[in-house]
């Protein structure tokens, strides 16, 4: 007898492949769900192996615009970089994918969701919050103890992947956790668990090493409405390009060409725990941050990605829109070497007033009230002192 239908955001890679064939084994039926977010994939081939494996129904559906213009472009508008370094590529995928899988799971009649998320990551959480918000049940085999006391480790799978004809793109030398999409690819496991080991230079698939990279630079134009890019203009070569999911292509290429986004990462882990990885990141940030971005939201935005569907998330996003409507414009930069530098920018509702800060002409303001502002300041400074003072002659 069966225990119901359960849709799985299937990858193809070690674990899902694994959780495919296991989930069979206790009595599902499997529907696998493989989103187009970008990654570099045979999908025809990927069908074919899950059909292979036992899926019921296989469905792969091109998310790739929806991921840029709901998902992506909020990003930047909230200037949104996790401790300083890491521009979420996997955190904003996960609500897409999983908001899709729910679909499915209701058009198919579906009684569970499930994914393959390790009980130790982040990617647990992005995914079940979304799911819970939308669906009532979802299996999480990493946190049940029947599968992990089984599989106790990368090795694990890969030994019961050779035993049941499966498949998969990882080896004992290359046991690599990957997760690729339009933003970026994200690499953990092996040697990077060690934080002193380098990273292998192969993991690097969508960046050229900065040594290697042109000696000429791309001079781009990017034009802004509402805090998100409408149109980008290659400066030599006079091509533009004006729909969302052409202008991140292309950004990420000038910027792979050139080796931008190399980052490698030990970050802080929702659950409390340290990890260490090594990624790729798109380009538009880097040049974005830089804008007239006007919003200061970026801590509680990036806190509730793992909230998506939540009402504070949704508030958040609508202030963020609001935040925005007068970021518009143009900026100019290159790219080279590894590096994006600005070269300038212009915005028609810019607060900038070239006059009032101008160091040749006084324009409308008086020096003379920057004297008030500083003793003011300086209060607490000099009554901090009086009592520092105070106290070391007591002693």
């Amino acid at each position: 007898m069966s225990k119901g239908s359960v849709v799985l955001a299937y990858s193809g890679g070690l674990d899902t492949s694994c959780i495919l064939v296991w989930l069979k084994e206790q009595g599902y039926d499997v529907i696998a769900f493989l989103a187009n977010i970008g990654q570099h994939e045979d999908f025809d081939a990927a069908r074919e192996k899950a059909e292979k494996l036992g899926a019921k129904k296989v469905f792969i559906e091109d998310l790739r615009s929806e991921f840029v213009q709901e998902f992506i472009w909020p990003a930047p508008q909230a200037n949104a970089v996790y401790e300083d370094r890491y521009l979420l590529g996997t955190s904003i995928a996960r609500p897409c994918i999983a908001r899709r899988q729910v679909q499915i799971a209701r058009r198919e009649g579906a009684q569970y969701v499930s994914h393959g998320a390790t009980g130790k990551g982040n990617d647990q959480i992005r995914f079940e919050l979304t799911c819970y918000a939308l669906y009532p049940h979802v299996i999480a085999p990493w946190r049940i103890p029947e599968f992990y006391s089984r599989f106790r480790g990368r090795k694990d799978l890969m030994e019961y992947a050779e035993t049941h004809g499966i498949p998969v793109p990882v080896t004992p030398r290359a046991p690599w956790s990957m997760d690729a999409n339009l933003m970026h690819i994200s690499y953990e496991s092996g040697i990077l668990e060690n934080p002193k080991n380098h990273a292998p230079s192969d993991l690097y698939q969508m960046t050229k090493n900065p040594e290697d990279s042109p000696n000429e630079p791309d001079v781009l134009e990017i034009d802004f409405a509402k805090g998100v890019p409408v149109k980008v203009t290659h400066v030599k070569e006079g091509k533009s390009r004006d729909t969302a999911l052409e202008i991140f292509c292309y950004l990420n290429e000038i910027g792979g060409k050139h080796g931008v986004g190399r980052i490698d990462i030990v970050e802080n882990r929702f659950i409390g725990m340290k990890s260490r990885g090594t990624n790729l990141n798109l380009f538009y940030s880097h040049a974005f941050i830089r804008f007239f971005i006007q919003s200061n939201l970026q801590k509680p935005f990036i806190q509730l990605f793992r909230f998506w569907y939540s009402p504070e998330c949704e508030f958040v996003r609508h202030c963020i829109d609001k935040s925005q409507e007068s970021v518009e414009g143009r900026v100019q930069l290159s790219v080279f070497k590894g590096q994006v530098y600005i070269l300038g920018r212009e915005s028609p509702k810019s607060l900038y007033n070239e006059e009032l800060v101008s160091m040749d002409v006084q324009g409308d303001y008086d020096p003379c009230d920057a004297s008030g502002f500083i003793r003011i300041n300086a209060v607490r400074l000099r009554e901090h002192n009086r009592l520092q003072g105070a106290v070391q002659k007591k002693l």
